[in-house]
């Protein structure tokens, strides 16, 4: 292993421009990033290619009360292969948030029922944070299904129904909240 690839492992598999000390360092960077040991996120910022499906971060500390949604969840959840390649963070439509220039997360503003359904703790990487429950992500994928296309839909509601702990109990619980319970019958329906 080469030293620009240990010290990116010792900072947690993510590197921004500024902690890289000199030209010859950023250079073998450079290189490295051609040869696909390390990925370009975005400008400044690079990460290892095993580092880049687990939260790196205490999303609590950058976020208060963000929750992690959609592609975070469904990946979590193993109910999607789609590795997110930014977080995804619900919020209360009211908030106003600074990002941080790294992590990448995409902002969802929900309205209250929306955010504040089916929200619980999880350690991720280390991390305390919040993540909506399996059934909430279910229905998440339904009531968003014409932004993220059938097939994915269709693909969490089956990874769903194979899930040795599904609830349907409370996933007909969450989909009346969310207003989607007529269209996650029918999905149910066609995908069984």
């Amino acid at each position: 292993m080469n030293s620009i690839v240990e010290y990116i492992k010792d900072k947690g598999g993510f590197i921004s421009k500024q902690e890289i000390a000199d030209d010859t360092t950023y250079i073998q960077l450079l290189k490295e990033v051609e040869q696909g040991t390390v990925v370009r996120l975005k400008a400044g910022v690079y990460a290892l290619p095993e580092a880049l499906a687990k939260p790196m971060v205490d999303m609590r500390k950058l976020i208060p009360d963000g929750v992690l949604c959609l592609y975070s969840a469904w990946f979590y959840h193993q109910l999607t292969t789609q590795v997110p390649v930014e977080h995804y963070v619900a919020v209360e439509k009211s908030r106003k948030i600074v990002l941080p220039d790294y992590p990448p997360i995409r902002l969802c503003y929900w309205n209250q029922a929306t955010y504040s359904t089916g929200i619980k703790e999880e350690m991720i990487s280390g991390h305390q944070c919040l993540i909506y429950n399996i059934e909430k992500s279910v229905c998440d994928a339904i009531k968003f299904r014409n932004k993220i296309g059938m097939d994915v839909c269709s693909e969490i509601v089956r990874n769903y129904m194979k899930h040795p702990d599904r609830n349907l109990n409370k996933l007909a619980e969450y989909a009346k909240i969310l207003r989607v319970g007529n269209t996650l019958h029918s999905i149910i329906q066609f995908v069984i």
